[in-house]
């Protein structure tokens, strides 16, 4: 460790998840780093999983809510609190009809569905906010966002054109 600081980072996911009212699945932190903020529901890349596999494993785990990862919309480089952790945020739907209620379990106090009136009220992680707004830009121009699954084994990504982008 150099200056509390793990030499080598970690690799983490998250997931930005709307439900059909376009409200936002966001946790509250229980534990560091960032404790007691809120973020996308994710957590840490175990050995041989894949992202998507990681990110699908993550949210069930933090909100017992079942999601399909979709593109890569974001990569964050964050070191703070004696951690670093690479983390790659995914727009991810929702994997069955209706809009579960999250039930906060694993290292998280809460979990909810915010509105985007109420976001200003949550105090977030940084840099959240804009990713959320992007994700939510995107859902509703078509835009296309991030980068895909192509060959479908989650194992390489690159840039794609949602039809009519």
């Amino acid at each position: 460790m150099i200056n509390s600081i793990p030499v080598e980072p970690a690799i983490g996911v998250g997931a930005i998840v709307f439900d059909p009212s376009g409200r936002v699945l966001l946790v509250r932190r229980a534990r560091p780093p960032k404790l007691g903020l809120w973020s996308a529901p994710g957590g840490r890349l175990e050995p041989g999983e894949t992202l998507a596999d990681c990110c699908r494993r993550e949210v069930l785990e933090e909100t017992s809510i079942a999601i399909e990862p979709g593109p890569i919309v974001a990569i964050a480089d964050r070191v703070s609190e004696g951690f670093h952790y690479i983390i790659f945020d995914f727009a991810a739907a929702l994997a069955c009809a209706g809009v579960p209620e999250p039930i906060p379990a694993s290292d998280v106090s809460e979990a909810r569905w915010v509105g985007p009136a109420e976001l200003l009220a949550y105090t977030l992680v940084e840099g959240l906010a804009v990713v959320i707004e992007a994700v939510r830009a995107s859902l509703e121009t078509g835009a296309a966002l991030g980068l895909s699954d192509v060959d479908g084994d989650s194992r390489l990504f690159v840039p794609v054109s949602l039809p009519g982008g």
